[in-house]
């Protein structure tokens, strides 16, 4: 953890005194000889960790919906004409008669089971998943009243570009290339002067500082790559 201290004006501002700065008419504390300067520590506490965002899923859901309300439609349907005197239409009667009359080992019939197995642990997955893996839940601060109701999330591509502007900024670099996932961090730099490993060492507290500035909910870990460019 990291403290953030702010100091007070001394006694002798020309300000006048409000909001935040102290009053004149106190008593300059250096009179005594003690430090004309007070010290705060504010201790960024870390919160509990955020659960990931859920998606809609509203596409698959709606082509699941239409699908099932067509297909519930058209037997719906075909069974009403049937009962009401009707002949049953042609597809219904070759379905059931190949449904009756092939084996089980048939190829149709294990691509067609292949094909329902597929469908059905996709759809599986949709449900059980959350989705959304652009967007890395941050912390929730802690002991903060009302931070259960807000959730916050970073998109992964505004992170890497945050690192990326990071990492040129350091001495030697002459471009860089960030890949954030949710796990890993994957710093790639080109370093056109100074040592590799200095550079590298000097990636890595700058980026390392990056990343826990963040405040993502899970720490990802970096990897840090430097290397010469190109020549020709």
């Amino acid at each position: 953890m990291s403290a953030n201290t702010w100091r007070q004006p001394t006694g002798d501002s020309d300000l006048s005194s409000g909001p935040g700065q102290p009053d004149s008419s106190q008593p300059d504390p250096s009179a005594d000889g003690t430090s004309g300067t007070g010290e705060s520590a504010a201790v960024d506490t870390p919160g509990r960790p955020a659960r990931r965002f859920w998606s809609a899923r509203r596409i698959p859901a709606a082509v699941v919906a239409l699908l099932s309300v067509a297909a519930t439609g058209l037997f719906l349907y075909d069974v009403v004409s049937v009962r009401a005197g009707g002949p049953a239409m042609r597809w219904r009667r070759r379905l059931a008669e190949e449904l009756a009359t092939r084996p089980l080992d048939d190829v149709w019939m294990i691509v067609g089971a292949a094909v329902a197995m597929a469908l059905g642990l996709w759809l599986f997955l949709l449900a059980v998943t959350p989705g959304l893996r652009r967007l890395l839940p941050m912390r929730q601060p802690a002991g903060t009243p009302g931070a259960e109701e807000v959730r916050a999330g970073l998109d992964r591509r505004a992170a890497a570009l945050v690192l990326r502007d990071r990492a040129v900024r350091v001495s030697g670099v002459q471009s860089a290339r960030v890949t954030v996932g949710r796990r890993k961090v994957k710093a790639r730099a080109e370093v056109h002067f100074r040592d590799l490993e200095e550079v590298r060492a000097d990636l890595d507290a700058t980026l390392g500082e990056a990343v826990t500035s963040l405040g993502l909910a899970r720490q990802p870990a970096l990897t840090v790559r430097v290397r010469r460019p190109k020549k020709g």
